[in-house]
């Protein structure tokens, strides 16, 4: 089994948020370690917000606010190997479902440019 996902951020709509709520919305959406990480950069917590929406259509649900059946923010954590290459870790009710459907394999593609930010997600099960 293959399953991808895809979301494209408008990253001066995390600006706004960041503007509006702070700490508020960091806590809300991210992990720790993912705003540590981002320390405070919108491109960053852009690309990573796309990440969990992306994880999130790779497993056929939303995130928990737009449907009942979805993920929560806090379940899907895109960190980086010391490398820079992004991996995505998954929590909770994500973790799961990927189980369930037999997803083991998870990559990710991080990217911000022209105000925007994407993140691509691939998803599969392991071969034997």
């Amino acid at each position: 089994m293959l399953a991808t996902g895809v979301d494209l951020v408008d990253i001066s709509r995390i600006e706004r948020l960041l503007h509006s709520f702070g700490e508020k919305f960091l806590a809300r959406v991210y992990t720790p370690e993912e705003v540590l990480y981002s320390r405070g950069r919108p491109a960053e917590l852009a690309a990573r917000f796309a990440a969990k929406e992306a994880v999130a259509k790779a497993l056929g649900v939303g995130v928990r606010i737009l449907s009942p059946a979805g993920i929560g923010w806090h379940e899907v954590e895109t960190l980086n190997e010391t490398g820079g290459k992004p991996y995505v870790i998954l929590h909770g009710r994500a973790r799961a479902l990927a189980e369930a459907q037999g997803l083991t394999e998870w990559a990710v593609s991080l990217s911000h440019d022209g105000g925007l930010a994407i993140a691509f997600v691939v998803a599969m099960a392991k071969l034997n």
